[in-house]
């Protein structure tokens, strides 16, 4: 279920530079709106060796919770970017759907690397969000999601109530890179 939904996430555009070109537009949108939401980021953000900003819709139907996206990571040595999907899976009690955006900040070169190289991340996780266009309001109880990588969420559209077990698989995008 949970890679069936990603796999219809794309980034809007026809060809493989116009999709580059919504993927960068959507992680400059986020990062402008990042420090009103949550306070200090762009300075960890600063300090870091790089992060990642995706775009995910997420799915709660009673038990099961599955979520798909797309993003891209930024490497602060070297400039590069890297283009990934994402797609997630889980169980707990929830009903909803929700659009976020989600950047992650790593501490260090290795931790970056790691999150291109295996994507996997476990966590649980506890969530309230009603919000549409800019109307409303989110909480999120996720921050560190594993030593040395933080996440902030920026809800964008939705009605999600949840307190889910999950497992989030991050791989680079053949076709953008």
């Amino acid at each position: 279920m949970c890679l069936a939904l990603a796999s219809c996430m794309s980034p809007d555009g026809a060809d493989t530079a116009s999709q580059r070109r919504s993927v960068q537009d959507m992680r400059a949108k986020t990062m402008a709106r990042l420090d009103e939401v949550h306070p200090g980021a762009c300075e960890r953000i600063a300090k870091a060796a790089g992060h990642a900003v995706f775009s995910n819709v997420n799915v709660n139907l009673i038990l099961l919770s599955a979520g798909g996206g797309w993003g891209v990571v930024r490497d602060k040595a070297t400039g590069k970017d890297t283009y990934m999907r994402m797609a997630s899976g889980g169980i707990g009690l929830g009903l909803g759907v929700k659009d976020f955006r989600g950047v992650f900040v790593f501490d260090t070169k290795e931790r970056l690397d790691w999150f291109v190289n295996e994507g996997w991340d476990a966590s649980g996780q506890a969530d309230a969000a009603a919000k549409a266009s800019d109307k409303g309001g989110a909480w999120a109880g996720a921050v560190d999601v594993a030593p040395g990588v933080h996440l902030y969420q920026i809800t964008e559209n939705g009605l999600a109530l949840q307190a889910t077990v999950q497992g989030t698989k991050f791989w680079k995008d053949s076709e953008l890179n």
